[in-house]
């Protein structure tokens, strides 16, 4: 007996987000659901921000914008969770945004002075 199977690319359709769960709507019609924690980013980010996303690479995954996180079909049915950084990278991280909103802050101030 020759029996042919024919493999589907996973491609996501649509996608939800809600207090609990990250929901995607598949181009195949099967819809797949997994808990909010496994992205840190989306579980931290506002429902605003969670509700701005955008299909990204024909439908292999989804892109968050406003807090640049990125989420595949596959990881989400292989059940891969975003790592979260480690406490040193976290701390690093914040240390470059304060310099960064400083640096800002001094520029606006510099520009209203006159220099440039």
């Amino acid at each position: 007996m020759n029996t042919a199977v024919q493999i589907q690319e996973v491609r996501i359709k649509h996608i939800t987000v809600t207090k609990d769960t990250i929901t995607a709507q598949l181009m195949d019609g099967r819809t797949i659901s997994v808990p909010l924690a496994w992205s840190w980013r989306l579980s931290e980010a506002s429902p605003r921000q969670r509700s701005n996303w955008e299909i990204i690479g024909d439908g292999h995954g989804v892109h968050w914008p406003d807090i640049d996180e990125d989420i595949s079909a596959e990881g989400m049915l292989q059940g891969i969770p975003a790592p979260r950084p480690r406490a040193s990278s976290r701390l690093r991280l914040k240390s470059e945004k304060k310099k960064t909103t400083a640096n800002k802050g001094m520029r606006r101030i510099a520009n209203k002075a006159g220099f440039r």
